[in-house]
């Protein structure tokens, strides 16, 4: 009896889902085994991970600890900073407004600043898209300009960005675990903070908020808000709808979350990364499920360079869609770089999977250097298997590319030339694709320095620091430093 009990049970917990896919404990238990590897690999010292489907929560689980020094494992009450997951709050307040009819999105951002910063074709939908850079409207570029939107909702209002945060969304949804961090008086169960330096190290807390990021909050508050979200609560259908597609064919991003697709899936999703904190909030609308992940250092986000747009070069949003939206528990997350697995059904994660790994390798090579001859062994074995990499070659290949040179450059471990001929190529192609992408010329103009090819690095630089209307950043300053000190 307790059999047919059990039964089933499990039969209704799967009902609803295709043939197909595995069943929910296979799931669960796969996934889990893969988040204690990644934690472990990324140096992590704790995880927060849920999984919500249908209102209903399939999945959470805690991981490692919230402190160190003084043992302490993470639970329900631990807070964390969300970084710029503070941007989907903040886009949901803007749309808000928008259908209030107090704001439109066509109206030039300078109305709302102190005094005309832009030209006035930059227009508020261009800062909550990410496009207000180089050609407006046009290209994707992360941008800090999302910060003017805290400008856009006090001018609109009259009120101060937190009173309108939490009238219109904290205090509604009775979320109490969540608020704008201001400064060290507010810390209380917040998950202490490291950094993985020198082995993993105490870091910092970053105060202050602004539209674009400075919410803390905890799973269960973000399960809430999500929640919220899919069934319309706080924004109505068509804003959602709106807010959650491209802002323009084949662009990353729609208005304060991201946007993409993967094979015949829409993806939408945001993620947080401070230098001690990172976030992932992955949506998968048609299958009415999230995934939401929180962490106490910041690989969970910096290793898959999301900045450029695409979720699937993260390991644990690969993880998720594997083992929950395709159903391919079999397929291992980790390759061997000796022994790759067989493709198994879904040749583009295959490849994404192994690129992803990849990226990690590279960026963990600066820890370890052995981790340099297997990024390099898994892109080997890419370039082999699928031959024609600038049908699939983006930003993320061009930086696990040339981030293996800078290794091999800062721990003086001789020339790494491997992949230069890709790099070329695939730099070339970005470029051609968009020619003010300051990532592809950064990365080619200190691709020909390396190269000793000065008169060709400096048109990459120049290239950065003459661009017009785009505001100044890492790249910027490094672009500007370099070619002062090669007059």
């Amino acid at each position: 009896m307790k059999n047919l009990l059990k039964t089933l049970i499990l039969t209704v917990l799967i009902s609803g889902c295709s043939e197909e896919k595995e069943p929910i404990d296979k799931q669960a238990e796969q996934f889990t085994s893969e988040l204690i590897e990644l934690k472990e690999y990324f140096k992590i010292p704790g995880l927060a991970v849920s999984i919500d489907k249908k209102g209903e929560n399939i999945y959470r689980e805690f991981f490692g600890v919230s402190d160190i020094e003084n043992p302490t494992s993470l639970d329900a009450t631990t807070l964390f900073p969300i970084a710029s997951i503070t941007k989907v709050f903040s886009g949901v307040l803007v749309m808000k407004l928008v259908e209030e009819k107090k704001l439109s999105l066509d109206e030039s951002i300078n109305k709302f600043l102190p005094k005309p910063v832009f030209g006035d074709s930059i227009l508020v939908k261009h800062i909550l898209s990410h496009t207000s850079q180089g050609n407006v409207g046009e290209k994707f570029y992360y941008s800090s300009r999302f910060g003017l939107l805290t400008n856009v909702v006090e001018q609109t209002t009259g009120k101060s960005f937190t009173e309108v945060m939490e009238k219109e969304i904290l205090i509604p949804l009775k979320l109490k675990n969540t608020f704008l961090l201001k400064d060290s008086t507010q810390i209380k169960r917040i998950a202490k903070p490291y950094i993985l330096d020198n082995g993993i190290e105490t870091g910092f807390i970053d105060y202050g908020y602004s539209s674009s990021a400075g919410i803390v909050s905890n799973l269960e508050d973000l399960a809430v808000f999500n929640n919220a979200l899919d069934n319309n609560l706080i924004i109505d259908k068509k804003s959602k709808d709106f807010m959650f597609s491209s802002s323009s064919e084949g662009l990353p991003y729609g208005y304060g979350i991201f946007n993409q697709q993967f094979d015949t899936l829409n993806m939408v999703w945001a993620y947080g990364q401070y230098d001690c904190y990172s976030s992932l909030l992955l949506k998968i609308p048609s299958e009415n499920i999230t995934l939401t992940i929180l962490a106490n250092n910041n690989l969970l986000s910096d290793p898959a360079r999301l900045i450029y747009g695409d979720a699937t070069s993260s390991l644990f949003a690969l993880s998720f869609m594997k083992n929950y939206i395709l159903g391919l528990t079999e397929m291992p997350l980790f390759e061997k770089p000796d022994a790759i697995s067989e493709t198994l059904l879904n040749v583009e994660l295959h490849r994404k999977k192994i690129l992803g790994q990849a990226l990690a390798e590279s960026y963990m090579a600066r820890f370890d250097p052995e981790k340099l001859k297997s990024s390099a062994k898994l892109l080997n074995h890419v370039f082999s298997k699928y031959p024609n990499y600038l049908e699939y070659a983006d930003l993320n290949l061009l930086h696990n590319l040339t981030f293996l040179k800078d290794v091999a450059f800062h721990m003086e471990l001789g020339e790494f030339n491997d992949f230069d001929t890709q790099i070329e190529r695939i730099g070339k192609k970005l470029i051609a694709e968009e020619s003010n992408n300051p990532y592809a010329h950064m990365y080619l103009g200190t691709f020909y320095d390396r190269k000793g090819k000065k008169e060709k690095a400096k048109n990459y630089f120049e290239s950065i620091v003459n661009a017009k209307n785009f505001s100044k950043n890492w790249y910027t300053n490094e672009a500007q430093q370099w070619l002062n000190e090669n007059k």
